[in-house]
């Protein structure tokens, strides 16, 4: 007796419907589009403990801009993760139907973005001082 798999459904699980698309990549492709996944997520993670860091900086900066920063820091973290997972998701998706790969959003978000924050924290200290 074999197995029989279930037909597709537009609501069925998000992997399914991956999985239903065009055919297999080579699985290197795939594996390395994993390891950018999770290299974005020790980007994110570094970015969340960054802002924990400055949270709890204590007397280096004004409470209120060390506030600020260490919730930008935090929110760019968490953006940068669900971000990671979208162009994991995408770059899945073109590898299956070998397509062109999808342009790096993530990068000059988090290129201009840690630029804005290297800067406020540069003035804050400067200004504190």
């Amino acid at each position: 007796m074999t197995a029989t798999h279930p037909p597709e459904t537009p609501g069925g699980k998000w992997t399914d419907r991956l999985l239903a698309e065009g055919t297999d990549p080579d699985p290197r492709f795939t594996l390395a589009n994993e390891r950018t996944f999770l290299a974005w997520i020790r980007t994110a993670l570094a970015m969340i403990a960054g802002g924990i860091g400055v949270a709890v900086s204590g007397h280096l900066m004004a409470a209120p801009l060390r506030h600020g920063l260490a919730i930008g820091l935090s929110a760019g973290g968490a953006l940068i993760a669900a971000m990671a997972f979208r162009r994991w998701l995408r770059t899945e998706r073109a590898l299956r139907r070998a397509e062109t790969l999808p342009p790096p959003a993530l990068a000059p978000i988090m290129a201009y973005g840690l630029a804005i924050g290297a800067i406020a924290l540069l003035a804050a200290l400067l200004l504190t001082r």
